[in-house]
Parts: structure tokens; C-alpha cells; sequence
């Protein structure tokens, strides 16, 4: 429901803002983009073509600049970039957090890389480094270094004071963590017990214990999964000594399950998540013909198997107009197992203990479908051709090839994960040849045997 809501919004935002666009006033279109938030202003950048794109940029307030190029996706970015002379680069991202800085600097040239550093103090600069020094799609990557501490021997009044001086929090601070000497972390402190507690209360007895710290090689995938299972706002990140590094909070992993989403949806279609809606002609060419490419192999593998039945197709024509049924029907029963399979591949539900009773449940499902729909398919095939034996054939085949779809389904995206590959991306591919020729084998076999004998 929010999503569609969202949706809608953007929908109707795109609407007024061509309309003002096309009208040639800019005063409108300034005053719209600048009522929006950055990231709705970098979801509706990527809604417009590059020359609409340009016009819009130009308009956005220069201290939402930084925070509208994290949110959008690298190629748009990309084109962003190309437009901003080196000043106007670091002014865009010199107050950006660490942790949306880190996600930021890569993609910008060494010159400005270097002026950026230059811009920075010691201090940031030493901690945009350790952020940078972690793998991408890790906790390391994901934290910002800016936490509030204290320590175990203090008392509330003490913190308090210290509070003040301090002037201000990081945003969605909901917590302060509680350190030794050796800045280990030991738990964490609600700041409601600082506010509603007795000034004179000892740290060390309002410590909560529980939340376990995330370890700062831990995957980012992981690490949403964690944020969902338990609803946290904020979490530390400690090192393998348990010395706390810093922090990631929920506006982070909503920005990775979104991520996880797009990727789902897109590379089921063999296509990247970072990919410009309107990327230029001859990079999208390129980057979708690979995978066609590989699907027109396996196009004529299908064909291969179809043109061994020849004979049979001469003889009963029927089979032609039949035949596309029973693989069409197999590859969308494969595509709902395949898609359930990403998924919990992608939350961690699937392993090794619970694969095979996924693929017995799988099977059984598929059993009762193919049954079904077998039963029907032949019921309506005896009615248009007369031909009981056709019904049979077509009938078994169905049944058949979604059972192959399930078993597909459940097997490729598991065994590719292991392999090292991206089951969304792959998935697809694999799971219409095995549908396709299990459904072209069975039942040209199949007519091959019962209905020329």
C-alpha cells in the first residue's frame, strides 16, 4: 500500500513537473523540486530524460546536492557528476555523513578525490579512510564512525553534562554505547533511562546487555536481515576484539533491502539495478545482448530436442499447436519456485538442513497442479480433437514438466549460490531451457510412443 502510494506520488509530481518543463517557466518547476526531500528528488531525476534531467539538476538547492547524489543510482550519478566543476563537487559532499560519503567517493575523479580529502580534517579524513579500507557490502562499509560513548563508572548527571557541551547527536540516535578503557563494547543505554533516571544513577546499572554487536565484516545482507528480525533503530559495529568502530543506523539498511528488491525484480531479467531508465542506446545494446545472446543459444537447444520429433509432427500436426502449452505452462510454475527460492536465498532461509524438505513440499505442490491442470488440459483437448489418446499424452507431459520446473526451481538458484554466481541473474536463463526442453521431450516422447505405435 505505501509503495503504491509512493508510486502515485511520483507519478503525479513527473506529471506537473513536464508540465511546467514544457511550458518554459522555471520558477514552478525550482519551486517543486526544492518542496521535495532528496531522495525524492533523486527518484524523480531518474524519471526524466537527460535533457529534462539537466534543466532539473541545474535547479536543486546546491545544499541538497550531496545528499541527492547518494540517492541516486550510479549511471544517473555518472551524468550528474559530468555537469559540476570540481568546487562544485566538494561543496555538494564536504557535510555528507562518513558512511554516505564513503558510498559517494569512489565514483568521483582522483582530482576531486584528492580536493575532497584536502577539504576534510584530520579527523574525518582518518575515519572516511578505515570506512573505505572494508569490502564493499559489508558492515564496515555501512557504518558511520560518529558515535556517542561513555563509560560504565560515570553516573547520568555526568553524561548529561557531558551531553550539553557536546551541542548536538548524531541523527537517529536512539542509544549510547558504554565502553571499557580499552574502548571495548559493552552494551548500550537508552536515552530515556537518561531522562527519566534518578542524575545521581550509576551507568553500569542501567546497561543493556542484550543487543548483540554486528561484526564489521558481517555482509550487508546480514546485516538487514538483522535491523528486520529485531526491529532495531541503531546498532554498534565492533572489530573481532570487540573494539567498538562505529555504528549503522535503519535509514541504511532500508536503502540495502530496496536495493535487494531492485536487484530481485531486475536481475531476473538479466539487467543491472544501477542502470539509467534512460541510459544511452548503445549501453543498453550492449549490455542486454549478452544475455539474449545466451537465451538464443538455449532457444535452439529447445529447437534441437523439437526437430528430433519431426517425424512424429508431420504425422499428427496437432502437436504443433499443442506442444507450446505444456513448456509455457512449465516455465511460469518454474518462475513462482524460482522466485520464492531468490528470496530466501536472499534472507538466508535456505540452507543446507532445509533444501530438501523445500524441494519435497516443491514436488508435492507441483504433483497436485500437474494433476489438476492435467486433467483439465486433457478434458478440453478430448473436446476439441476427439482423440483420447492425445488427451493422455498432453495430460502426462503437463504433469511432467511441472514437476521439472519445481525440482528447477529449487535446484538452480541453490546450486549457483554455492557456485558463486548471482541466482537472480542467472536463474532465469536456466530454469526456461530446463522447462522448455523437459516440456518439448515429454510430450513429443511421450506422442512418440503412445500415439504412433
Amino acid at each position: 500500500m505505501a509503495e503504491a502510494i509512493r508510486h502515485d506520488k511520483t507519478a503525479r509530481q513527473l506529471r506537473l513537473l513536464s508540465d511546467a518543463l514544457d511550458s518554459g517557466r522555471l520558477g514552478p518547476v525550482r519551486r517543486l523540486v526544492n518542496t521535495l526531500s532528496p531522495a525524492e528528488i533523486g527518484n524523480l531525476l531518474e524519471s526524466l530524460p537527460p535533457d529534462q534531467r539537466a534543466v532539473v539538476w541545474g535547479l536543486v538547492d546546491p545544499e541538497d546536492d550531496g545528499e541527492v547524489l547518494v540517492h541516486v543510482g550510479d549511471e544517473v550519478r555518472e551524468s550528474l557528476l559530468a555537469d559540476m566543476d570540481t568546487d562544485e563537487i566538494v561543496a555538494a559532499v564536504e557535510d555528507l555523513d562518513i558512511d554516505d560519503l564513503a558510498d559517494l567517493v569512489e565514483d568521483l575523479p582522483d582530482t576531486v578525490i584528492d580536493e575532497v580529502l584536502k577539504s576534510m580534517d584530520r579527523e574525518n579524513r582518518e575515519r572516511l579512510e578505515q570506512v573505505l579500507s572494508y569490502d564493499e557490502d559489508t558492515a564496515g562499509r555501512l557504518m558511520n564512525p560518529d558515535v556517542v560513548t561513555v563509560r560504565a563508572d560515570t553516573t547520568i548527571d555526568v553524561v548529561l553534562r557531558y551531553l550539553r557541551l557536546r551541542g548536538e547527536l548524531p541523527e537517529h540516535t536512539d542509544h549510547l554505547y558504554v565502553v571499557n578503557r580499552r574502548h571495548q563494547y559493552l552494551g548500550r543505554i537508552a536515552l530515556q533511562a537518561l531522562l527519566t533516571q534518578d542524575p545521581n544513577t550509576p551507568i553500569n546499572r542501567l546497561i543493556d546487555d542484550e543487543q548483540p554487536a554486528i561484526n564489521v565484516n558481517e555482509s550487508s545482507a546480514e546485516v538487514a536481515r538483522k535491523f528486520s528480525d529485531h526491529d532495531w533503530i541503531s546498532a554498534p559495529v565492533v572489530d573481532d576484539n570487540n573494539i567498538l568502530l562505529g555504528r549503522i543506523t535503519i535509514d541504511d539498511v532500508v536503502d540495502i533491502i530496496r536495493e535487494q528488491a531492485e536487484h530481485q525484480a531486475l536481475g531476473a531479467a538479466g539487467l543491472d539495478e544501477d542502470e539509467d531508465l534512460f541510459s544511452p542506446i548503445r549501453r543498453a545494446f550492449r549490455r542486454r545482448l549478452l544475455w539474449l545472446t545466451i537465451n538464443l543459444g538455449t532457444a535452439f537447444l529447445a529447437a534441437s530436442v523439437v526437430s528430433r520429433f519431426e517425424a512424429t509432427i508431420e504425422k499428427i500436426v496437432a502437436l504443433a499447436v499443442l506442444m507450446p502449452i505444456v513448456a509455457g505452462m512449465g516455465g511460469n510454475a518454474g518462475t513462482q519456485v524460482l522466485a520464492l527460492a531468490i528470496r530466501g536465498l536472499a534472507l538466508g532461509q535456505i540452507g543446507a538442513s532445509n533444501m530438501w524438505v523445500l524441494l519435497r513440499k516443491e514436488l508435492a505442490v507441483a504433483l497436485i497442479n500437474g494433476l489438476s491442470l492435467g486433467l483439465f488440459l486433457g478434458l478440453i483437448v478430448l473436446a476439441w480433437y476427439r482423440d483420447l489418446a492425445l488427451s493422455l499424452v498432453i495430460g502426462t507431459a503437463l504433469t511432467l514438466n511441472l514437476l521439472a520446473a519445481a525440482s528447477a526451481g529449487v535446484l538452480v538458484p541453490v546450486t549457483l549460490k554455492r557456485m558463486g554466481f548471482d541466482p537472480a541473474l542467472a536463474g532465469g536463463v536456466i530454469l526456461t531451457t530446463v522447462t522448455d526442453v523437459m516440456g518439448f521431450l515429454t510430450f513429443l516422447g511421450l506422442a512418440s510412443l503412445i500415439l504412433l505405435r
